[in-house]
């Protein structure tokens, strides 16, 4: 007996352009597109936005210490992925090589991305958003876990030839020097 595996997965009806002519949600909750799907997260908890806010101060100094006109630091931007794969996804931090003054930002122009994971992002909506930015070609990502009664877990990427390598893993609130667009440190401590 032989079984067939399919891959084929039928893309939903949403385009990059439906999403962004959709209204965000006045609640803080955020409408992102995978696939061709509308799907929305429910608004960031006081911890989540606590994590993201000290990323982007390290990103934003860090970039200004570099001197690096060229990056803006942006958190909570929209980011159209892929066109012909119906991605659209808004990262908890954001750096572009981009003019800040915009609605949304092109896949190309996306240097770092920061996702801070929350218990409600499922395994399916994860591995979708790094499979987006590895096939977007994004250079870097950083990824933050914020388990209960614990240090903040960081994880930090580089593009590779075939997808992301890990350079670094930090579960006990150590300092550290991520992969970046620019020389920066992490008090992972500091991000509960």
């Amino acid at each position: 007996m032989t079984a067939e595996v399919s891959t084929f997965h039928p893309l939903g009806d949403a385009t990059v352009e439906d999403w962004l002519a959709a209204e965000q949600p006045s609640d803080g909750s955020r409408l992102e597109l995978s696939l061709g799907y509308l799907y929305m997260t429910p608004p960031p908890t006081g911890s989540h936005q606590y994590a993201t806010g000290e990323l982007f101060v390290a990103l934003r100094s860090a970039v200004r210490a570099a001197g690096r006109s060229d990056l803006q630091v942006l958190p909570g931007v929209g980011v159209k992925i892929s066109t012909a794969f119906r991605t659209a996804v808004i990262p908890d931090v954001a750096v572009v090589a981009a003019d800040a003054h915009r609605t949304a930002f092109e896949s190309h122009e996306l240097v770092l991305a920061v996702e801070v994971w929350s218990p409600g992002n499922s395994r399916d909506e994860r591995n979708t958003k790094i499979a987006g930015y590895a096939a977007a070609r994004v250079p870097y990502l950083w990824i933050v876990e914020l388990p209960d009664d614990k240090p903040a877990k960081f994880c930090g990427y580089r593009l590779a030839e075939s997808g992301y390598r890990q350079e670094v893993h930090v579960t006990e609130g150590e300092t550290v020097s991520p992969p970046s667009p620019v020389p920066v440190e992490v008090a992972t401590a500091l991000l509960r």
